[in-house]
């Protein structure tokens, strides 16, 4: 019985959303009627290309796909059925998006499709690797194991993301206040003060020429400076929807000194923990590779992994193969060769994703410390400059009293 998801107003007029499960969407909609609802729209949801539903535009978060495959290995684990796990998670699940996953995966489960095709029909929420590892987790007979490490994976990543967000954030939010602090300076402060030096009948020094002007600028051609520089941002934006431009802005990005390997080893740590969740799952290591591609930001280490690929398929060693990229750290590497030489590849492979999270981790520490007292440095200067340049002046008009 496929789901529908639907909106309806209620008797007070307010909009209710949800799932519900049906032949039809007028059998929904009949259902709607007898709950005292006014159905406005009820879509099967789907993700297929003639899909309406809202789900189907929105997907899942990182957080909610983590949590959603928890609760369903957790359930496993403790011996439900697939489709009375999903029950029980559209039972207990807070969140609409949520309900509306696990309500249509139990929709396909009923007709009869494995957990991994219920899977595929929903690609813009669960990638490639999840179908990849249920159905391996589905032929061995160890779906419980394999979800329990999907989940893994999911919250490592999602932890990923949120520690660079958490990084980068304090930096960033230091960096407007500063630009905000100073085009308040340079906007309202400096004219109320530099006027009183337009009647002094002398050269100022340079420094205050200087403000003078760069007031005046702020001014009157502020607006100018954002509009280029949002311009400056959608053209940046344009030019690296072209995959070759990407490629290059992404090889760029991979030798600056700091920021390269933070890059690198997050990207690293991606690779390296998908190859090891599809490898420990018995997905083939060149679906593996093809998989662990695509969650890769970088475009020049994504290429990296697909030219690895063919030479693994042409008979060569993973780590060598990976080796002849120059694109993987050498620590990495040693524990691959290290897992193909003794049969233990996936757990060397997971021992390399946690060594490039350690390289994350102090990456970041020394962005995060540099950053900041960097922008400080930078503002103080510019306050001090202001500063300068508005008391040389009075110092002037003293020796002149004098």
């Amino acid at each position: 019985m496929p789901a529908f998801a639907y909106q309806a107003l209620d008797a007070s007029g307010k909009t209710q959303r949800g799932v519900l499960q049906g032949d039809t969407a007028r059998a929904v909609r009949g259902t709607l009627r007898e709950r005292g609802l006014n159905p406005l729209s009820v879509d099967e949801v789907r993700e297929g290309a003639r899909s309406r539903s809202p789900f189907a535009r929105r997907g899942l978060g990182a957080t909610q796909l983590a949590l959603l495959t928890r609760q369903l290995a957790t359930l496993l684990g403790a011996g439900l059925p697939i489709d009375e796990a999903l029950a029980a998670i559209c039972e207990q699940s807070d969140g609409d998006r949520q309900r509306e996953v696990a309500m249509a995966l139990r929709a396909r489960i009923s007709e009869g499709a494995s957990l991994a095709a219920a899977l595929r029909e929903f690609p813009d929420t669960f990638p490639e690797l999840y179908s990849a590892s249920v159905a391996a987790g589905e032929q061995s007979a160890q779906l419980d194991h394999v979800l329990d490490k999907l989940a893994d994976h999911a919250e490592a990543s999602d932890n990923l993301h949120q520690k660079v967000l958490a990084a980068l954030a304090y930096p960033l939010l230091l960096t407007l206040v500063a630009i905000a602090v100073v085009t308040g300076l340079l906007g309202w402060v400096v004219p109320q003060i530099v006027g009183v030096f337009e009647n002094m009948h002398q050269v100022l020094p340079w420094p205050t020429r200087m403000l003078i002007a760069l007031s005046d600028f702020v001014r009157h051609w502020g607006w100018l400076l954002l509009v280029a520089i949002a311009a400056a941002i959608v053209t940046a934006r344009l030019l690296l929807r072209s995959p070759s431009m990407q490629a290059r802005w992404h090889a760029f990005v991979l030798r600056l000194p700091l920021v390269g390997r933070l890059a690198r080893a997050a990207d690293t740590a991606r690779a390296t923990r998908t190859l090891a969740l599809l490898a420990g799952s018995a997905v083939p290591l060149l679906d593996a590779l093809a998989i662990a591609a695509q969650v890769v930001a970088n475009r020049s280490m994504r290429q990296a992994l697909s030219g690895a690929a063919l030479k693994v398929r042409e008979g060569s060693a993973f780590a060598r193969a990976l080796a002849d990229s120059g694109q993987f750290p050498p620590v990495a590497l040693r524990l691959i060769g290290s897992g193909e030489r003794s049969g233990q590849l996936p757990r060397m492979l997971d021992e390399a994703a946690n060594q490039a999270q350690r390289e994350l981790d102090r990456s970041l520490t020394t962005l995060t410390a540099m950053l900041g007292p960097l922008v400080i440095l930078a503002v103080g200067a510019m306050v001090l400059f202001i500063v300068l340049a508005i008391l040389l002046p009075i110092f002037d008009l003293n020796q002149m009293v004098k």
